[in-house]
């Protein structure tokens, strides 16, 4: 893969030109983000390229495979699948949670590398670290070891994995080419197929709380994961879900754990956590080869979750990254409350008929639940709870959700933004669907 610096240059110029740089030219371009030849300059006019002209389908998989393997890959030598799930993120999803212990218990491997809060959208890394001791940076020894004998881990991604996905990651975030679908798509799949994956299943959000707001932009997306993936040597399906309200009843970080515990343990059960988590588990068993087919899968992850074993794995998982060894049984007292607990009221009566999930992000995200700018710490007690869902019917002055806070005054602006967030009509609006597409 030898190539003069001058070839960064030909291969820019070339994309920004309509044409279709070769795997040998993406190849080196990647290796020289990794490595610091391609310059910041060269990176964001590559990233601009990208976004205006496109590498089509071919250059979107070979690019996938150049920032996979700007790093370390991880092989496995385990007795089971090695699958893992992606979201595009929402507000309200704490799937992953879930998931990972109940394919455990399902006899899968789930080294799944996760994120931080990003905009409006919660990070799983985040609400796991509300759990105090849990650790998301682990050595690669200590993820081997956990893998052989808790058989999953929500991990952060180390230095070492797609390098140069990090460097045009951050590039594209400060020259307006975050939009670019080839570019998306490369950098969710580099990190994951650098996690040593047999099989992949793609949850991609779709309205108010979700990056792509339309059924179209969400279709587009899970087609090119799913197509890349596959191009790439895993094998994929993307569900479209929807998230056109939070996906649980809470939004913040330790608040969705104790949703997810409520889930797990059986006092109180999510549906839609619950159903999402079934229908998820269910692709990634089919095509991990642990289920005949995606029914037969969510009927075993069902049964992980009726039974216990699910939470039993997660409990493990807890453990096994610094956490309380007996989490699973005394998590109402393991995890932080914010001092501040206060109702919001309802301005008016009638149904709900729509809410701006990412007016509700960015609320909690002011209270302190995310971040306003890079290295912000977060206050993991902090969010919403309670919160009300499309096509309940609530009287004038009766909740629409809670807010934990930590000042008053923080609690006062949140009441604001979020009774602004929902929209009130007279009759009951259609609720919608939680699973509204599968690509395969």
């Amino acid at each position: 893969m030898a190539a003069p610096a001058q070839d960064a240059r030909a291969i820019i110029a070339a994309v920004r030109d309509g044409a279709r740089p070769s795997a040998e030219a993406l190849g080196w371009f990647a290796k020289g983000l990794a490595d610091g030849t391609v310059s910041d300059a060269q990176a964001g006019a590559f990233a601009m390229a990208v976004l205006l002209k496109g590498l089509g389908e071919e250059g979107r998989v070979a690019l996938t495979r150049a920032m996979r393997d700007s790093g370390q890959v991880l092989r496995w030598d385990l007795p089971g699948p090695v699958i893992d799930k992606h979201s595009t993120g929402g507000v309200g999803d704490c799937i992953s949670l879930l998931l990972a212990p109940a394919l455990a218990a399902c006899g899968a491997y789930v080294p799944m590398i996760s994120g931080r809060g990003l905009g409006h959208t919660g990070g799983t890394l985040d609400k796991l670290e509300s759990i105090p001791g849990f650790r998301t940076g682990l050595s690669e020894d200590h993820l081997r070891r956990q893998m052989e004998g808790v058989r999953c881990a929500i991990v952060s991604a180390s230095a070492e994995i797609a390098p140069a996905d990090r460097r045009l990651y951050a590039v594209r975030d400060v020259t307006a080419t975050v939009e670019s679908i080839d570019l998306i798509t490369a950098s969710i799949l580099s990190k994951k197929l650098a996690a040593g994956l047999e099989a992949l299943v793609l949850d991609v959000k779709c309205g108010s709380g979700a990056f792509m707001k339309t059924r179209a932009d969400a279709e587009t997306l899970a087609r090119a994961l799913v197509g890349t993936a596959k191009g790439a040597g895993c094998m994929a399906s993307a569900l479209i879900t929807d998230m056109s309200q939070p996906l649980a009843t809470a939004a913040g970080n330790a608040l969705e754990v104790i949703e997810v515990m409520e889930t797990l343990t059986g006092t109180s059960v999510n549906t839609a956590l619950w159903d999402l988590t079934m229908a998820l588990g269910g692709e990634a068993l089919a095509l991990g080869g642990l289920a005949a087919d995606a029914e037969d899968g969510a009927g075993r992850i069902a049964q992980a979750l009726e039974n216990g074993s699910a939470a039993e794995w997660f409990g493990r998982m807890v453990a096994a990254q610094g956490g309380p060894a007996d989490f699973t049984d005394r998590w109402p007292d393991r995890l932080p409350s914010a001092p501040v607990i206060a109702e919001i009221p309802c301005p008016e009566a009638g149904y709900v008929a729509s809410i701006d999930g990412e007016a509700l992000g960015l609320a909690v995200v002011r209270l302190g639940g995310g971040r306003q700018r890079e290295g912000d710490r977060i206050n993991p007690s902090v969010g919403l709870s309670d919160l009300a869902g499309i096509g309940e019917s609530i009287a004038r002055g009766d909740p629409l959700a809670l807010v934990h806070a930590a000042t008053e005054a923080q609690a006062e602006a949140a009441i604001a933004a979020v009774q602004a967030a929902y929209r009130l009509a007279a009759t009951a609006p259609e609720e919608p669907g939680l699973v509204l597409q599968k690509i395969t």
